[in-house]
């Protein structure tokens, strides 16, 4: 009896050819793709799965638990990596590798299969989900196997064995760059963007407009957050998914959440990534200054101080690790009173933030003004405060004149 195996499948050529050789290698194959936003047309994978070799095709949709369960955590911690990474890829392969991993159980496989190369993060973050929730799993990953990549070298050689096999494949050029799309951005690397002093073709962006020639009118919006979590966009409440989605058509339209930037993947080398995040650029934005207003001053340098760490794990892969679990504890904890609204004004690129409110604000007027504050806050009192923080200082310049 052949051994049954689930493949990570796109559609796309590498997981196609991927596919034709497991099966010619014996094993009984179910593709498995899904749904976490791409523009993709799903219901004519099952008939390429079938003609490239597999016995079965399924297609998982997870919009919205992604948007849910793994987005807004992000964007409640502020998670950027490398200071500027919104971590769209890093977060979505996760949730696909656990549901890869529900759909092995329910087929009885004992295998599963991936199209990631051995220079990415990518086959980390696959292999990381699966060895956490199902470590009994055997993985084979093609583009590692000398046997596979002794015949498939390249796309040339991808192409000719897709023709030879009769595996349909798309007729069109390729671009100089390949891309990688769900519901919290679009990312772009390789061809052309791997020289890190070229600039990207203006044909490549698709979830934003050129901020040259974004509306010459700015737009005012207003985001709702109850306990950190997006729960309306300028009064009309949604799922995360719905809302995710409105948000991306808000800032896609002002030309917000372009990055360019080069970072540093887990497995050692430097790589050149172009991201589309408009959505999550303008929801964090807001986020970040609606916790000014309602989060404790040490509760947010002590979260803010895990912010690398944990987009560090999110990045190498870590998300079904002990220490995301306790790290999520914490971050749930300082949310509980990051409820308002905040107003911000999206133009030409820019999102910038014009007033929030909210029913847990620590902000106290009567302390804060300037004016003449009624008795609220004595003045004198910062005398002895200023005196006490010197204490050390004081006592380090004695000892620095002996």
């Amino acid at each position: 009896m052949a051994e049954k195996l689930v493949l990570l499948y796109s559609g796309g050529l590498d997981t196609s050819v991927i596919c034709k050789w497991l099966a010619e290698k014996g094993y009984d194959i179910v593709c498995y793709a899904a749904d976490v936003g791409q523009r993709e047309e799903f219901d004519k994978l099952e008939a390429k799965a079938l003609a490239s070799g597999a016995k079965k095709m399924v297609v998982a949709d997870l919009k919205e638990r992604f948007a849910s369960e793994f987005v807004w955590p992000a964007i409640q911690m502020n998670a950027l990596y490398e200071g500027r990474y919104y971590l769209g890829t890093s977060l979505a392969r996760p949730i696909i590798a656990q549901e890869m991993v529900r759909v092995a159980k329910a087929e009885g496989a004992t295998t599963y299969a991936h199209g990631a190369t051995g220079k990415g993060n990518d086959q980390v973050r696959f292999e990381l989900t699966a060895a956490a929730l199902a470590p009994e799993l055997k993985v084979i990953a093609p583009w590692r196997d000398h046997e596979f990549s002794s015949v498939i070298k390249g796309r040339a050689e991808a192409i000719a064995y897709a023709e030879k096999h009769g595996i349909p494949i798309k007729a069109t050029a390729k671009k100089p760059w390949s891309s990688d799309e769900n519901l919290m951005h679009i990312s772009f690397e390789a061809g052309m963007l791997e020289d890190p002093a070229a600039r990207p073709q203006a044909d490549m962006f698709e979830l934003t407009v050129d901020p040259k020639n974004a509306p010459d009118k700015s737009e005012i919006v207003t985001v709702e957050f109850e306990n950190g979590k997006t729960v309306a966009i300028n009064g009309k409440k949604g799922t995360a998914a719905e809302l995710l989605i409105e948000a991306n058509r808000l800032g896609g339209k002002h030309g917000v959440g372009r990055i360019d930037m080069v970072e540093s993947r887990f497995v050692g080398m430097k790589s050149r990534g172009v991201y589309e995040t408009p959505g999550a650029t303008l929801l964090m934005t807001a986020h970040r200054d609606l916790e000014g207003l309602t989060m404790d001053r040490d509760l947010m340098n002590l979260r803010d101080s895990l912010i690398p760490r944990y987009a560090k794990l999110v990045y190498n892969g870590f998300w079904f690790s002990r220490e995301m679990a306790a790290m999520d504890a914490l971050l749930q904890e300082s949310q509980k009173f990051v409820t308002g609204k905040v107003s911000i004004e999206l133009y030409k690129g820019n999102v910038t933030i014009i007033g929030r409110e909210s029913k847990y604000s620590l902000y106290d007027d009567k302390i804060a003004s300037m004016d003449d504050d009624q008795g609220a806050y004595d003045q004198a009192l910062a005398t002895g405060f200023i005196w006490l923080q010197g204490l050390p200082l004081r006592a380090n310049a004695r000892r620095s004149r002996k």
